[in-house]
């Protein structure tokens, strides 16, 4: 009877010590403070790589990033509306389909890195063709599709239309192309996004999770790749991509931005912060400081100028969009202590009083925010 007492009593007490080592008692909590061993989303690893799908028949681009949170073991593609307001390398403002047709998938990485506080490791471009071979290779795919898609090539207009509308439709190489390409008549660009995205996904879903059966994929397509992505790296990424779509550990986002291109405040919450990770890895210490600002005086034009000042102040420039209303004073927030004395120096490249520098919470990943009141002059 005593050594079963003992016996009961040595399990207990390794029971409890497994909950307590797994977080799972109530109440207890991880060593970095979030409840049950959670990571926070900025410490989290992520692999990104930003695709760019090129019509070659009608015009045009598609862009999305392929996130792979390898500490969450989920997958995610963050489609990029072409409106997307970014700074070029020049410090002129400029929309992201105007950045990937002019300045190349080099500066679009750096313009996106330095919009959503990313660390994108490569560029796809996959033009219609090679995703209509892409689809064909991996057998075809299954898409819940929205719409019916009217055969372009068809002489009848009360033709059969290429693709329909329904659930778990059967999409070839070539109806898959037309569907990720279509936009309706009146439709905005986010439907023809949230299409791409639906043959991403399918894609995922029918590639092979093995790295090399996925390397040998992509060695077929015949693809010319940017450097510094190889094929095996694109390959392996797809890969375990792959693996999360199969699984049900997969999503597919839109980012949303306001009407003037600017990241919404829902943006930089729910998909800059918790999907993307913001500034997930450390800045460089000689990295310049990075200022989201939000336009509060009632006047467009004050988001140029404030631009321009804080560009050629060393500066990093990042939009935060414009204020439903009119604020009086402005606002100058840091929420580290080390920020503080860059958030003192914003606000004098700005012209404001130091008056309007307090600590607080700021939207995105930038390290200081900004939001400019009606008492901002810009010609100060």
């Amino acid at each position: 009877m005593i050594a079963l007492a003992v016996v009961l009593a040595l399990v207990a007490v390794g029971g409890v010590g497994y909950l307590w080592f797994a977080g799972k008692l109530p109440g207890a909590s991880s060593s970095d403070g979030s409840a049950g061993g959670t990571t926070a989303a900025g410490a989290q690893k992520r692999d990104v790589l930003v695709v760019h799908l090129h019509d070659t028949d009608g015009g045009g681009t598609t862009t999305a990033l392929l996130v792979d949170n390898t500490t969450t073991k989920r997958g995610t593609t963050v489609l990029l509306p072409n409106s997307l307001a970014l700074t070029g390398e020049d410090g002129t403002p400029a929309t992201l389909a105007r950045t990937v047709d002019e300045a190349g998938p080099d500066a679009t990485r750096t313009a996106l890195d330095s919009a959503l506080g990313t660390d994108i490791e490569g560029t796809w471009r996959l033009d219609t063709p090679y995703l209509e071979i892409l689809v064909d290779l991996v057998g075809n795919i299954e898409v819940d599709t929205d719409t019916d898609v009217p055969d372009p090539e068809a002489e009848d207009k009360g033709a059969a239309p290429l693709v329909r509308k329904g659930e778990n439709q059967t999409l070839s190489g070539k109806t898959a192309v037309a569907y990720a390409t279509y936009r309706g008549p009146g439709e905005g660009q986010n439907a023809q996004l949230q299409r791409f995205g639906q043959v991403l996904q399918g894609v995922l879903r029918k590639l092979s999770s093995d790295p090399q059966g996925a390397t040998t994929t992509v060695e077929t397509l015949g693809l010319i790749l940017d450097p510094p992505l190889t094929e095996k790296d694109l390959g392996t990424f797809l890969a375990s991509l792959a693996d999360r779509a199969k699984g049900g550990d997969y999503d597919t986002t839109l980012l949303p931005v306001e009407a003037d291109g600017s990241l919404s405040p829902e943006a930089s919450d729910s998909v800059v912060e918790d999907v993307l990770g913001g500034t997930a890895n450390s800045p460089d210490e000689d990295a310049a400081v990075s200022v989201s600002v939000r336009n509060a005086t009632g006047d467009a034009d004050n988001t140029g100028k404030a631009r321009v000042v804080l560009l050629n102040g060393g500066f990093t420039f990042r939009q935060a969009g414009t204020a439903p209303s009119a604020q009086a004073t402005s606002e100058v927030v840091y929420a580290d202590e080390a920020d503080k004395e860059n958030a003192v120096e914003v606000a004098k490249t700005l012209g404001l009083p130091a008056g309007a520098v307090t600590r607080g919470e700021v939207a995105g990943n930038a390290d200081v925010g900004v939001v400019l009141g009606q008492d901002y002059r810009p010609s100060s």
